[in-house]
């Protein structure tokens, strides 16, 4: 087993499926945490038929440092069952439609009644008040409404999106964030608390502008492709064997970058020389550089970014990644010694702490309700009639 990590000793108790819970389970476990993923009998969450590729690994990734039972939370007896796993718990996290846990027994002020130091994190689409609080939301629609979706894409096409299902791994992350800042208060207090995160506003948040700048000054941002408007230069230009990007957008990297391209004298050139200049005329600034890089190799204005100092670099995909050398030396790229699979290559835990490093100490559950004979028997004092009888009435 690996180092424990800085929440070594803190149980969570994981309810939620997909994305949103998940994620934040996996944030919490690569730090330490004990994290016991519940899952419906039977196929278990959704997340274990996800990914690209004929053979389904991303479950690999967002459920290792977890042990997994499964409960069947439809019946009265598998909420029971929860509730007495939830006794034994530090953390709550959920991530299903609002009235869901209500519906189940397991209303969190209820359940802080018994536990007054349990922190639950809850994340949906809208929030739990408001008037849209009991629609159905996932990532994508949180995205939308959040103002992430209009802006991204080009100008005359539709909205486009990530490759990733950025809106949930934000809610994730911010949920994670209000643990931490919960388990402070509770190191303070010994009270407990709900963290409320919804979808679309962890999506606003990372939306800097957009708001103040329509409040005060009328400006809608809208798509703008591969450029922030007024930003540069900083985009992705193309070499003669392939992309490479560079961001310049400050006026003394701009010098620099003038002189590597062999013209000092635009440096200087009042077109480019503020930023203001370079953002007005930021197309024909973008088509002069890519003119340039067209002429050289990726390796070629690699070099020469790296020996003016100026922000660059190489546009990765996966096998770029694995490649890397300090993608290596910096362990961001990790093997996971897998049941199913064997040796897994993922990205290792982050971020990186000096004194407690968050590792990935055991691979993602092979089946739903791997360790129930193991954390049911540990923690309810379950025997195996009890659990045979369970597993029989499909309750487990």
């Amino acid at each position: 087993m690996a180092q424990a990590g800085a929440l070594a000793g803190l149980r969570v108790v994981e309810l939620g499926q997909l994305l949103a819970g998940p994620f934040c389970g996996q944030l919490l476990g690569d730090m330490g945490a004990d994290v016991i993923k519940v899952e419906p009998p039977g196929a278990g969450d959704p997340m274990r038929e996800w990914g690209q590729g004929a053979v389904k690994v991303q479950w690999e990734v967002i459920a290792r440092n977890k042990r997994s039972v499964s409960a069947n939370m439809r019946v009265a007896e598998g909420q029971a069952l929860v509730r007495q796993l939830i006794r034994h718990a530090d953390v709550l996290i959920e991530n299903f439609k609002p009235g869901t846990m209500e519906k189940w027994g397991l209303d969190p002020a209820r359940l802080l009644e018994d536990q007054p130091g349990l922190i639950v994190a809850r994340m949906s689409g809208y929030g739990q008040t408001g008037p849209y609080s009991d629609r159905a939301g996932f990532g994508g629609i949180g995205e939308a409404m959040g103002g992430w979706r209009y802006i991204v894409g080009e100008p005359d096409r539709a909205p486009s999106r990530m490759g990733v299902s950025i809106g949930d791994s934000l809610t994730a992350t911010y949920g994670c964030m209000g643990v931490l800042a919960a388990l402070h208060h509770r190191d303070r207090t010994g009270q407990g608390q709900v963290i409320d995160a919804a979808l679309y506003e962890s999506v606003l948040q990372v939306m800097e502008g957009l708001v103040p700048e329509y409040a005060y000054n009328g400006v809608i941002r809208e798509r703008s492709g591969s450029i922030l408007p007024g930003i540069a230069p900083s985009n992705v230009y193309t070499c003669s064997d392939g992309e490479y990007m560079i961001g310049a957008n400050k006026d003394s990297l701009w010098k620099r970058l003038a002189s590597a391209m062999g013209c000092p004298e635009l440096g200087d050139d009042p077109r480019y020389a503020t930023h203001l200049a370079r953002g007005t005329n930021q197309l024909e600034l973008d088509a002069l550089i890519n003119a340039w890089t067209a002429t050289l190799s990726v390796d070629e204005v690699d070099a020469l970014m790296i020996a003016h100092s100026i922000p660059a670099g190489r546009v990765y995909r996966a096998p770029e990644m694995l490649a890397d050398p300090h993608f290596q030396a910096r362990e961001a790229i990790i093997d996971v010694d897998t049941q199913r699979y064997g040796p897994l290559k993922m990205q290792g835990a982050f971020p990186k702490l000096s004194a407690t490093p968050s590792t990935v100490r055991r691979p993602a559950p092979a089946t739903p309700g791997q360790h129930n004979a193991e954390i049911y028997g540990e923690l309810l004092g379950l025997d195996q009639a009890e659990l045979e009888r369970l597993a029989a009435s499909g309750t487990i």
